[in-house]
């Protein structure tokens, strides 16, 4: 198995960092919406930290969920159907397609650190930025298996649509845009429990701004739920194919 899973995870690797809409959409919006948001009128140096928090989870579920994008269209042309005739296991291109969506998701969140260092000055100790790469990397994978839901349940043009129409909603209410407490009132305590808010909270409490306890059984929890979500798609899409 590992023989053929190694390759197949360089080969989706290489897709879609090759793919320009990926380097537009997830790699470079977000930093240009970082700066743009942090250079308008008077912010403080805290503020730019706190956002480019926010920023760098948001283009981190950005590149995870766009990992179903990619399932979709490989439906559409016959590619996974190919693979379901290779030495590859049906587990072993689940579980290739979820690490290849994890490792795309290092660009773009290195990208908003970057920006952040080198353009806002943002100023952190080495281990706080190794902390806060590892914890964005590390807490996308239940939004890479929520994008492998969509991309084996869905047409590529529905994918599409879905994951957008997902990223911005998770954003908004998750509070990776702005400060979570600007909701109305009767969304504030929902989006606590929603998978974007735990997520920005751990990065957050890099920077020294305590996490909620829920933000460690909740992402955990939306893993599971999301996981067991792109298990049944897939599933499905074996029967349909």
């Amino acid at each position: 198995m590992m023989r053929a899973l190694v390759p197949y995870l360089a080969l989706e690797v290489r897709r879609t960092l090759r793919d320009p809409s990926f380097l537009v959409f997830t790699v470079a919006m977000p930093v240009l919406m970082y700066l743009l948001f942090t250079n308008l009128g008077q912010v403080d140096a805290e503020w730019r930290a706190v956002a480019m928090v926010g920023m760098a989870a948001y283009a981190a579920l950005g590149a995870a969920v766009s990992t179903g994008t990619g399932v979709a269209s490989d439906r559409s042309s016959g590619w996974l159907r190919q693979l379901r005739v290779t030495a590859l296991p049906p587990a072993g291109a689940v579980v290739a397609r979820a690490a290849s969506g994890t490792v795309t998701v290092l660009p773009a969140v290195a990208a908003v650190l970057a920006a952040g260092a080198l353009v806002n000055g943002v100023r952190l100790a080495l281990w706080q930025w190794a902390a806060l790469a590892g914890l964005l990397w590390l807490g996308s994978l239940p939004f890479t298996l929520l994008g492998l839901g969509n991309g084996y349940r869905l047409t590529a043009q529905a994918t599409g649509v879905v994951n957008m129409v997902t990223v911005l909603g998770l954003s908004v209410v998750g509070g990776l845009w702005f400060p979570a407490e600007a909701l109305p009132a009767w969304l504030s305590p929902v989006a606590a429990y929603t998978p974007a808010s735990p997520f920005a909270a751990l990065g957050r409490a890099v920077l020294g701004i305590p996490a909620d306890g829920r933000a460690l059984a909740v992402l955990p929890g939306w893993a599971v739920v999301f996981g067991t979500y792109a298990v049944v798609s897939y599933g499905r899409s074996a029967r349909a194919v």
